[in-house]
């Protein structure tokens, strides 16, 4: 599977209680489209959030945000690690 790195703008003043719920809703329904959420980091400042996944595509990463009513402003394959 493919890795991920999908951005959230308008998110200013996230708290890492929200980023934590926010998360666990990815989380909980994520084998649905057979995407891992790995991590998420947050700048509550300029209201940016990253999330890294693991997932088949793109589009699936989005279905998961979309249900979870947090729908991602970029997503980016991120084909190289080191």
């Amino acid at each position: 599977m493919a890795k991920f790195m999908d951005v959230h703008h308008g998110m200013k003043g996230i708290t890492a209680e929200q980023l934590r719920a926010a998360h666990q809703a990815d989380l909980d329904i994520e084998s649905d489209e057979r995407v891992h959420f790995e991590r998420a980091w947050a700048d509550p400042e300029s209201g940016t959030v990253y999330c890294l996944s693991e997932a088949p595509s793109a589009e699936a990463v989005q279905r998961i945000h979309e249900r979870t009513g947090h729908r991602a402003d970029e997503v980016h394959p991120v084909p190289l690690t080191v």
